[in-house]
């Protein structure tokens, strides 16, 4: 096989890794070995994954030596790469929920706004979405990179901090307060410029992402099917508008159909027993892989 005829994508280890096997998986791309090296295996003879930082894989794919990958919005913000996005799909490890950059300050101090920040030091991860937010408000501070556990290190160390948070709970935990929240980030999937234009890759790309988008469109929805009356079609579409457009066809059984649909896995269990009072029979709810639109 030919190097044209391979694409390299990079996955983000980390707490990204899991829901994202889990996402190429149920896309139908299983992947295998990540526990005991960088460079898993995968069913598909023309892909080829290497696994990396989050916030390197926008430089690798930027550059050239992966044609795509799979990152989050703000280290491509951060790192100021030039790539293709393809798509963006608000997954994690704990919530569907984007992440949030966010500027904490210890409960009790003194700081109250951004500009506040003039002259302190603060420490992240995320130097220059951190510049450029403050850049942006006329502020200018010291930014002190921080290799982890950032919370720890106010107010002793510095006088703020950048840090990534989805729930906030860890902040709380140490006592800090949200200041203002500089970026929200879900995952991309970015292309490099040139393999994009290659019209191998870029159809290879295009099926990826289609599979990709199917299987997180599906991963919070369910199919329902079940029989109904003929006569209490109107009725059920009148109470229950998330079974809009089903689809509907004819039983053997005169006066009989069968109705299926896709809803939110979330609304359930109060829909199956208002379908039952309907008069809905042979309820079935079951799984999605793929809803591709």
């Amino acid at each position: 096989m030919s190097e044209t005829q391979v694409l390299r994508i990079g996955l983000p280890t980390g707490s990204l890794q899991e829901p994202t096997f889990a996402l190429f998986a149920k896309a139908g791309f299983t992947i295998s070995g990540a526990s005991r090296s960088y460079k898993p295996s995968v069913d598909d003879p023309e892909l080829v994954i290497r696994l990396l930082r989050a916030q390197e894989i926008s430089r690798y794919v930027e550059h050239g030596f992966l044609d795509c990958g799979l990152t989050g919005r703000d280290w491509v913000y951060n790192n100021g790469s030039d790539v293709e996005v393809l798509s963006e799909m608000t997954f994690s490890k704990t919530s569907a929920q984007p992440t949030r950059w966010v500027i904490a300050v210890p409960e009790d101090s003194p700081i109250s706004s951004v500009r506040d920040l003039q002259g302190k030091v603060i420490a992240t991860e995320a130097v220059e979405l951190t510049r450029r937010f403050l850049a942006s408000h006329g502020v200018e501070a010291t930014i002190e990179f921080s290799w982890g556990a950032t919370e720890v290190k106010v107010p002793d160390l510095v006088d703020a901090i950048v840090d990534v948070t989805e729930t906030g709970s860890s902040l709380r935990a140490n006592k800090l307060r949200i200041l203002e929240t500089i970026l929200e980030s879900s995952p991309q999937f970015i292309a490099n410029k040139k393999a994009f234009q290659d019209p191998w890759k870029k159809g290879k790309l295009q099926r990826l992402v289609l599979l990709l988008e199917g299987a997180f469109a599906a991963r919070d929805n369910v199919g329902l099917k079940m029989n109904l009356p003929e006569e209490r079609l109107e009725a059920l579409l009148a109470e229950l508008p998330a079974l809009r457009n089903p689809t509907v066809a004819h039983l053997a059984q005169k006066g009989w159909i069968a109705v299926e649909t896709v809803i939110p896995e979330k609304v359930v269990r109060e829909i199956i027993p208002a379908l039952k009072a309907l008069g809905a029979e042979g309820i079935i709810e079951y799984p999605l892989n793929k809803l591709v639109y």
